[in-house]
């Protein structure tokens, strides 16, 4: 850890990748990647009946190929977020695209060729020595040779997807990067804000601010509605299309098996939730009757509460010093690695223009490093922000000795993680027994107030999203209806706990997921995440840090096998079952139960 004196760095160190974008060293790396491409594209067409040696040596080209190109699109992710104005960037990431083009024939190639071994001979090919510890991803590979198209037309969609369906991905971030709103705060101050620090004022203690900011930045996303509705248009229309070249008959087979979940165990995790709305439901009401209010409006959904205690603001060595030390108390290793990511500066925090919005996690699998962006602004979320991120990478430093194939865990399990390193972070902090009353509500406020947002938030985005699909299916959804369908989909999930007439109609504008080209439905995988993640923490709870080797056991088969099969051989819970669903959320009932109580011993819900 920096000397404590001094102040610690708030922007990351990229140099272990490349020294910059201009350096012979990038270039060098990107003409061998390119060659070695080529060539591995080569030998893939000369193949036609493969035996499995030739087949194997194939798969192990390509995964290194892919861990290189992964190396290169994390540099230029991490160049293209911390400064979105950058010329340069945007054109390397566009002409970058091409080589996961490449990529992306090379597994076609390869996904087709495993139709020439019957079952006999595919179960030889993963008997091979150089075959088991990447039978799973062999066998997805497997699975998704039943939905591809012939060589030629996949290679052609590879090819479109760099102009087409991708440049609507890389528009949208251009397009949102560059966006400010005009505020004027309450004391008469006239500030340009970008709207990657909307999010912050949007947890602004002052609802004046939050309104301010709410509807302000509104106003930018209409006006780039029609803008937004072209891309999120494109992107679902040409995954249609090419759902149905490839025979898929339902948009969710793609992103279930993107999850590696089975539609089953997704259909008992909502039905789950669905009987259960009235759980965080409570919360937003306590949070009415705190702010003195009939119900909540959208911008008050992430809002401090407010308690007797002022709501605490965090310079960035504050906001540090916060999760290093409920990381030490609660989980020690998890603590140490943290104190390294800061000391050798893999975060960037600094809030300033040009950055993208929102919070991400990145790794090189050449490296073994991660990364973490975001934009601290000093508030509480941007802490928890921190701690969430920080278990992403957590995550990734655990796999980091397994072959890259078996570090590729899904975005379902990779949430858990980090969802988990919250948990850790608000108890580490409630373990100190010096708590005074005040201090122990604002805690229970931080554990609770992510509890609406996993179970009812997501659920909104993937309900809206899958009525926009299926809405699409039939043509363009123009701008309106899909205000029609956000405004829709948040009355259904959270009743009257908001306000009638306080929806957000531009929420499917202004939320980045939607517009994602790597993944479809970038939103379930968050209250899985969250909800398995509390199942883990509760036996944390009652089992202490003999639970944690398991823990970091369930981690690492998370690359080596679905959601069902890790869970089910470290822990041995069934997913597909309603009642374990039940359960975890009901376990969410036990710290609303104690914030109300306590907030009723104070005297402040009445």
């Amino acid at each position: 850890m920096p000397n404590a004196s001094a102040p610690l760095p708030q922007t990351w160190d990229l140099t272990s990748y490349f020294p910059s974008l201009q350096d012979p060293a990038y270039g060098a790396f990107k003409a061998r990647l390119t060659s070695d491409l080529q060539a591995a594209l080569a030998a893939a067409s000369a193949l036609l009946q493969p035996a499995a040696a030739d087949w194997l040596r194939l798969f192990t080209a390509w995964e290194d190929l892919g861990a290189r190109a992964a190396h290169v699109g994390s540099f230029l992710g991490c160049l293209g977020a911390s400064d979105t104005s950058s010329e340069a960037t945007q054109s390397e990431e566009a002409a970058f695209s091409l080589v996961d083009a490449e990529l992306a024939k090379l597994k076609t190639r390869l996904v087709l060729l495993l139709r020439t071994f019957d079952d006999a001979a595919f179960a030889r090919l993963l008997a091979d020595p150089a075959a088991v510890s990447a039978a799973h991803a062999i066998r997805r590979l497997r699975a998704e040779a039943v939905f591809q198209m012939p060589v030629e037309l996949e290679a052609l969609a590879s090819d479109l997807g760099v102009d087409g369906f991708k440049a609507w991905g890389r528009l949208y971030d251009t397009l949102s990067g560059r966006m400010t709103f005009a505020m004027t705060f309450p004391d008469g101050r006239h500030e340009t804000v970008p709207m990657a620090q909307r999010r912050s004022l949007l947890s602004h203690p002052d609802r004046v601010i939050r309104q301010t900011a709410f509807v302000e930045g509104n106003k930018v996303w209409a006006a780039a509605g029609d803008t937004c509705a072209a891309a999120l248009n494109a992107l679902a229309g040409t995954r249609h299309t090419l759902y149905g070249r490839r025979g898929r008959t339902d948009f969710l087979q793609a992103p279930l098996h993107d999850a590696a979940l089975s539609r089953e165990s997704l259909d008992a995790m909502f039905a789950a939730i669905g009987a259960r709305y009235e759980l965080p439901r409570r919360l937003l009401r306590i949070g009415a009757r705190l702010q003195k209010t009939p119900a909540l409006s959208w911008y008050d959904l992430e809002a401090p509460r407010p308690l007797q205690q002022p709501v605490p603001t965090y310079t960035w060595d504050e906001g540090v010093a916060a999760v290093q030390h409920a990381f030490d108390a609660a989980y020690p290793r998890l603590g140490d690695y943290f104190r390294s990511i800061v000391s050798k500066r893999w975060i960037e925090a600094e809030k300033r223009a040009h950055k993208r919005s929102g919070a991400f996690q990145t790794s090189s699998p050449v490296t073994r490093e991660e990364r973490i962006f975001m934009t601290f602004a000093g508030t509480v979320n941007d802490v928890i922000t921190l701690a969430h991120e920080a278990g992403h990478a957590w995550h990734t430093h655990v796999l980091g000795d397994l072959r890259p194939c078996a570090r590729d865990y899904p975005m379902t399990l990779a949430e858990t993680a980090s969802t988990f390193a919250e948990k850790v972070l608000v108890h580490g902090l409630l373990a100190n027994p010096a708590l005074t009353a005040d201090q122990r509500a604002f805690l229970l406020d931080m554990e609770t107030n992510h509890t609406p947002a996993y179970l009812l938030n997501i659920p909104v985005r993937f309900l809206f999203e899958s009525r926009f699909y299926e809405e699409r299916k039939r043509g363009v959804v123009p701008t309106s209806r899909l205000c029609e369908l956000m405004v829709g989909a948040q009355r259904e999930v959270y009743g009257d706990a908001l306000a009638a007439g306080e929806e957000d109609p531009w929420f499917w504008a202004s939320k980045l997921h939607f517009f994602i080209t790597d993944l479809s439905f970038y939103n379930f995988p968050y209250t899985f995440g969250f909800l398995l993640s509390q199942a883990l923490f509760n036996r944390f709870q009652q089992e202490g840090p003999s639970f944690l080797p398991r823990y970091e056991a369930f981690l690492r088969e998370s690359g080596r096998a679905s959601c069902e099969e890790a869970v089910q051989a470290t822990l041995g819970w069934d997913l597909r079952s309603p009642s374990f669903w039940m359960d975890a959320i009901d376990a969410c009932g036990g710290p609303i139960d104690a914030f109300a109580a306590l907030l009723a011993q104070q005297q402040v819900l009445r």
